[in-house]
């Protein structure tokens, strides 16, 4: 099927200009994904990103997710509750110096409970970490409903914007065969 997808794109050009999220969770947990692990990231990326049409790796080889791990400039990082894996976010230390968010987001399970922008903040300051120039990412009308005011709720701004038609499977592919068919 086809469909009009917009692609917006998204900086913070300070880490003062970061809106962080007011939320107080002692059972939050932040870490960087120490060991490269392909299963690992392949999960998250399916778990996340089924439901939004996250398609652009599904068909990445073993290899492919390793050579693209051993990269120096990627780094993992994992948001927990009660120990639980809630979320993940890529972050990519750009040739210019700045730092993409390359992928982030919730497990379904997890929406609606206040969770994300305390991922997000924490995501952000990392990103801090590995520039001093510029943090950004881009978000699509395909991803989670809230995911463009989360951004702007932290403090980024819209400095582009893209709308194309793309060819789309007739459903999301989902963290596995048959995800939707049935419901906890």
């Amino acid at each position: 099927m086809q469909r009009e997808v917009t692609t917006t794109y998204l900086e913070m050009l300070a880490i003062s200009e970061l809106k962080p999220s007011s939320r107080d969770e002692p059972a939050f947990g932040f870490a960087q994904v120490q060991r490269i692990s392909p299963e690992l990231n392949r999960f998250l990326y399916t778990a996340v990103g089924g439901q939004w049409y996250w398609l652009d790796r599904l068909g990445w080889s073993y290899q492919q997710w390793l050579d693209y791990l051993r990269q120096p400039t990627i780094q993992t990082w994992l948001g927990t509750y009660q120990g639980i894996p809630i979320g993940y976010c890529e972050l990519v230390q750009e040739a210019d110096g700045s730092a993409q968010i390359g992928y982030f987001g919730l497990l379904p399970q997890w929406y609606g409970q206040g969770l994300g922008g305390l991922l997000l903040t924490k995501v952000i300051q990392q990103a801090w970490q590995l520039t001093s120039s510029r943090v950004w990412l881009h978000t699509c009308t395909l991803d989670g409903p809230t995911a463009l005011a989360n951004y702007q709720a932290r403090g980024f701004k819209l400095y582009d914007q893209k709308t194309e038609v793309v060819e789309l499977p007739s459903q999301a592919a989902g963290p596995w065969l048959g995800a939707y068919s049935n419901s906890i």
